[in-house]
């Protein structure tokens, strides 16, 4: 645990180096500026805390990373660095469409964080599955987006209808499709 930690704390510092880190539960660290967002949006850290235990249960590192919209690009960055790795979350309600647009934006989330990044090139992808989605049906609608994307990192779903957390590597999904 102490690895990911370290891990975690050196890539949010690289990413944002004038950031604060502040401790506000147990393997959970936000950067300071983010910390109005619990004024701001009560509802929206609410949703990203209930999330980010899921995995911080488990034994994971988090640090929330300063919300920020890249210029030129539109998008905003990832929620967070977790266990080392840049992380977006998401909560998906709806079908197969649903998943595939909120796993497409959540990838160029990570991705825009890695355009100077110099200590990884991974970047992965939570998301806390609320419908009534088989995980082969996951496995298969993730891999179809990942077709000639060559990039490293994770795909983590949370089935809330089971309490079950599957973690995939993008190459294990594309290997489904052969890509």
């Amino acid at each position: 645990m102490l690895e990911n930690y370290e891990k975690s704390l050196k890539l949010a510092k690289t990413l944002f180096p004038d950031e604060e880190w502040i401790s506000t539960e147990t393997n959970v660290w936000v950067a300071k500026s983010r910390l109005s967002q619990r004024e701001r949006e009560p509802e929206k850290w609410v949703k990203e805390m209930l999330q980010v235990r899921i995995l911080t249960s488990r034994g994971s590192i988090a640090f929330f990373l300063p919300e920020r919209i890249i210029k030129g690009d539109g998008y905003k960055t990832a929620d967070l660095v977790l266990d080392g790795e840049i992380v977006e979350m998401k909560t998906i309600s709806g079908g197969r469409a649903t998943l595939s647009g909120k796993f497409k934006y959540g990838y160029k989330q990570g991705k825009i964080l890695l355009k100077d990044c110099t200590i990884t090139k991974k970047h992965s992808v939570f998301i806390c599955l609320k419908s009534d989605i088989s995980v082969g049906s996951v496995k298969a609608q993730i891999a179809g987006n990942l077709k000639n994307r060559p990039d490293e990192g994770k795909f983590i779903c949370f089935f809330e209808k089971t309490n079950e957390l599957h973690t995939w590597t993008f190459s294990e999904l594309r290997a489904i499709i052969g890509r």
